[in-house]
């Protein structure tokens, strides 16, 4: 190595170093309670100084490539944003493009040396005559130019391009800039479901976080004048007056001291989620929230200890303060005038929304000026028609009018009346198709809690499993949201968006549907107060609401029992559909087939809103079976028996009717098998079931494979032995199968028929559609060779190395009346790898035949409910207690495994 070199070497090293240091005390200066904002703009400085110095150094080895290079800070680095372990982005502006094949070696040294030193970089090459170049598909590069800030280089080159191309640029295209902005807004909040009350919140992505305040900072941008007159400089946009002038501070002074607040608290977590996870990681999970929680992240860190749920509710006020103004940002934007904007004013008022003292300005809700002291903000029936407005066309309230109502929330609270004034508009912005954003704005401004103060016990209420995705108050807006997108075109020709269609069907037979969302509205706000049964709790203060409201003595109870069995279709779904004991308990439940419509459409909105996967086609299935079955038995009166026995002829025929001249062999083969398996299954699938049960000389195992994206299934055909149900399920589980439901029946000859409905969790067969025949093979010959299950299932556990987010207590219980046939067994485990077949196996010990297994996962929890019989008869009850000691063994034995 020559001395230059050496001495270069040196140099980066040195500032390498430095750089170290200086984040090793901003790592110390944060821990002692040193704010985020603190934190980003010390990173900034150690950033600029590392950057200016090994350029420095690369300048001073090659003049020639460097002299004519403007070297620009962008993104967050260029807003003096850098958190901990956020990318650098770099801009190298280049005076013309001849020149990137000399200056190309240094600016990848350069980029190497900050890579070594631990600094992750982005960086840009582009020549100056491209920087004004708008480009529709690369709108990012454009937007980051925004926030462009000089570090190093050609005086001149920086000059022009900060104070004559971009302003020109942004000039020109600026409506194409806005449009653009706005449709990257939406599709980013359109990934988190519009909703920023998430309970493991991305806060940099998620509506209310990080970058929609930078989205705020764009528009402010944009929305200033440009001129090019250099005696005019004042009149530039901040970002560009200068030439050596950097950013201003992140958050521009006219902003809010509530949104200063908002973006300094997060700032700080996100700072702590970096420096915690020694990455650039954004997602605020559990456990650091009750780290950051336990550290007082953001907050008054002196004050001790903070409850992670109310450290929560804090973040939660924040990202509302971010998002609001977002929102109010957006409403500066250049935009068309509506169609209602263009509709004369008594005519507006009259047929499109109904009321006195507000009008549609620009697209937003407006209230009309005061006059002579009256003001319609503190009008509650004026306000109340607003959000009735809202609920109707989706129209939102202006900011200037949200900032009004807020104001006269006191006074609206005394003068509010109770009684049927208040249920006419509570109803009528319940039943409006947008009645979720009409909610979620009264919420926001406090106007929900006014008529409903029970509400506010789950405001921003976190309650966490690994299931649920968001808040208890945004999961009843989003359910019912769901209930009114019922009535919605399908966007797509999906699974699931075909189960629509029947659901609505329900919907528009609803005589009071009314009643249901007000259901929805109230049916999870015991959970803000109750340690145990929510649904008694939110039924009990349901009934105060009731009475306020002056519902009548048909509507109260109507609501109340909703309420009160708002989980009963979700249970017996975790239970044999087509047996009829089932149907006839759940029909019970519910007694009237108004009240059965009702929990229907509950129960199919609230699995949706509990997370955007959780409603599948094959439980929209099973919920429609289920209801299908239950109206049935609550329509007819006697002789059950005869009934179930003219379908089964029916089907019978049906069968023998594809199999001319088998007759009597199929009969022999139907023979012995429960009622359920014709009723479950089609006349095609028997044929093929007994198809392959005369194959069995050749074969002992039969393997029947339908490959779905959304579902798959396999069913067995074999003869009757040991451990069946357990080979199949380690077999699946150790191919990373996710079994969702399972059932095995058995005929007169022996012969079983098991079928195994599952998901591809990790997407293998999709992605390896080569590996199908493996896929059978291998399951196959599971049920063939002793221990082969076990030796698939070890190998897929090896590969779990992730403690689970949330721990789940181990619940065993056993019921003897719900089925005549049968005894019940429910597990709720902590879901692992091999828990299904630990359990098949343990149960095959036990002398216990698996009839039926409906096996269920919500999260990390597992809930699994089998059918067991021996010898044909419910279990002995004496040997219940051995039997839930031998499982709860063997649930500890697998997760220790």
């Amino acid at each position: 190595m020559d001395r230059d070199a050496s001495k270069e070497a040196g140099t980066a090293s040195a500032a390498g170093l430095t750089y170290q240091r200086a984040t090793d005390d901003i790592r110390a200066e944060f821990e002692h309670g040193k704010s985020g904002r603190n934190a980003i703009a010390a990173r900034t400085a150690a950033a600029d100084t590392l950057v200016l110095a090994l350029w420095a150094a690369a300048q001073k080895e090659n003049r020639q490539a460097t002299e004519s290079i403007a070297l620009f800070a962008t993104g967050g680095y260029g807003r003096k944003e850098l958190f901990p372990l956020s990318d650098l982005d770099l801009l190298f502006v280049l005076r013309d493009g001849g020149q990137e094949k000399l200056a190309k070696p240094a600016i990848r040294k350069v980029c190497q040396q900050l890579w070594d030193a631990g600094v992750r970089v982005s960086p840009v090459t582009r020549a100056l005559a491209e920087c004004d170049r708008f480009d529709p598909d690369n709108l990012e590069f454009t937007l980051s130019l925004l926030n462009l800030r000089p570090l190093t280089g050609d005086e001149a080159m920086t000059y022009k391009l900060r104070r004559e191309m971009l302003p020109r640029l942004i000039e020109q295209e600026r409506r194409a800039l806005f449009t653009g902005l706005a449709a990257l807004t939406r599709e980013r909040h359109a990934r988190y479901g519009n909703t920023l009350f998430h309970l493991e919140p991305n806060i940099k992505d998620c509506p209310g976080g990080l970058r929609d305040a930078n989205v705020c900072g764009w528009i402010r941008i944009l929305t200033e004048s440009f001129v090019t007159d250099a005696s005019r400089e004042q009149a530039l946009p901040k970002v560009f007056r200068g030439a050596t002038a950097v950013a201003e501070a992140p958050i521009p002074a006219e902003e809010t001291r509530e949104f200063t607040a908002a973006f300094d608290f997060l700032a700080s977590v996100r700072c702590f989620l970096h420096l915690r996870n020694g990455r650039d990681t954004n997602t605020l999970d559990w456990k650091s929230q009750d780290a950051a929680a336990a550290a007082g992240v953001g907050i008054d860190r002196g004050a001790g200890q903070a409850d992670a749920a109310y450290w929560m509710q804090i973040y939660f006020r924040h990202a509302r303060t971010i998002e609001r103004m977002l929102l109010q940002r957006m409403d500066e934007l250049p935009q068309e005038s509506s169609l209602l904007d263009k509709l004369p004013q008594a005519f507006r008022r009259k047929s499109v929304l109904s009321g006195e003292g507000f009008r549609v300005d620009r697209g937003r809700l407006v209230l009309d000026a005061a006059v002579n002291g009256e003001d319609p903000a503190r009008d509650p029936d004026i306000v109340l028609q607003v959000f009735e407005a809202m609920a109707k066309t989706g129209v939102r309230i202006a900011a200037d009018t949200e900032n009004r109502l807020e104001g006269a929330l006191p006074i609206l609270s005394a003068h509010l009346e109770e009684g049927p004034g208040l249920w006419n508009h509570l109803r009528t912005i319940l039943c409006g198709r947008h009645a979720g954003a009409a909610l979620r704005s009264m919420h926001a401004m406090g106007i929900l809690e006014l008529m409903v103060p029970e509400f506010h016990a789950i405001d921003a209420l976190v309650i966490r499993d690994a299931y649920h995705r968001y808040t208890v108050d945004e999961h009843t807006f989003v359910l019912i949201d769901t209930l009114h997108g019922l009535e919605s075109t399908p966007t797509a020709p999906t699974a699931m968006e075909a189960w629509r269609a029947p659901f609505y069907a329900i919907q528009k037979d609803l005589e009071h549907p009314e009643l249901l969302y007000l259901a929805a509205l109230l049916h999870d706000t015991g959970k803000g107060r109750s340690t145990g049964e929510h649904t008694i709790e939110s039924a009990r203060m349901a009934l105060s609401v009731l009475s306020r409201l002056e519902l009548d003595a048909y509507e109260r109870p109507l609501v109340l029992g909703l309420i009160e069995n708002h989980l009963e279709m979700s249970a017996a779904l975790r239970r044999d559909i087509f047996d009829a004991e089932t149907v006839r308990a759940f029909a019970s439940k519910v007694q009237t087939p108004e009240e059965l419509r009702m929990l229907t459409l509950f129960t199919y909105a609230d699995i949706n809103a509990v997370h955007p996967d959780a409603l599948t086609p094959w439980k929209a299935e099973n919920l429609w079976r289920l209801y299908i079955a239950t109206s049935n038995h609550l329509d007819r009166n006697i002789d059950d028996e005869r009934v179930d026995s003219r379908v089964s002829s029916e089907l019978v025929h049906r069968v023998t009717g594809l199999l001319p001249g088998k007759t009597k062999e199929v009969l022999a083969f139907l023979e012995g098998f429960p009622q359920r398996y014709l009723r479950t299954r089609s006349p095609e699938q028997i044929r093929t079931h007994f198809d392959m049960a005369s194959r069995l000389e050749d074969d002992a195992v039969q393997l029947d494979f339908h490959y779905s994206p959304e579902r798959s299934d396999v069913t067995l055909v074999t003869r009757d032995q040991a451990m069946l149900f357990a080979r199949v399920a380690g077999a699946l589980a150790g191919w990373g199968m996710n079994i969702v439901t399972a059932d095995a029946f058995s005929n007169a000859q022996g012969i079983v028929v098991d079928t195994f409905r599952f998901t591809d969790s990790y997407r293998t067969l999709e992605m390896n559609p080569q590996e199908h025949a493996r896929f059978v093979k291998s399951v196959h010959d599971a049920m063939l060779a002793e221990g082969a299950a076990d030796r698939m299932l070890a190998s897929r556990k090896r590969t779990r190395k992730n403690a689970p987010l949330v721990t789940v207590d181990t619940k065993v219980e056993f019921d003897t009346k719900s089925s005549t046939h049968s005894t019940l067994l429910q597990v709720i485990a902590q879901d692992t790898p091999g828990l299904l077949h630990a359990l098949a196996v343990t149960l095959g010990e036990a002398r216990c035949n698996i009839e039926v297994a409906v096996i269920d996962t919500e999260g990390e929890t597992a809930i699994d409910v089998f059918y067991l019989t021996r010898e044909g008869q419910p279990l002995p009850d004496g040997d219940l207690e051995e039997i839930c000691e031998r499982v709860k063994a063997a649930i500890l034995a697998n997760s220790a495994a």
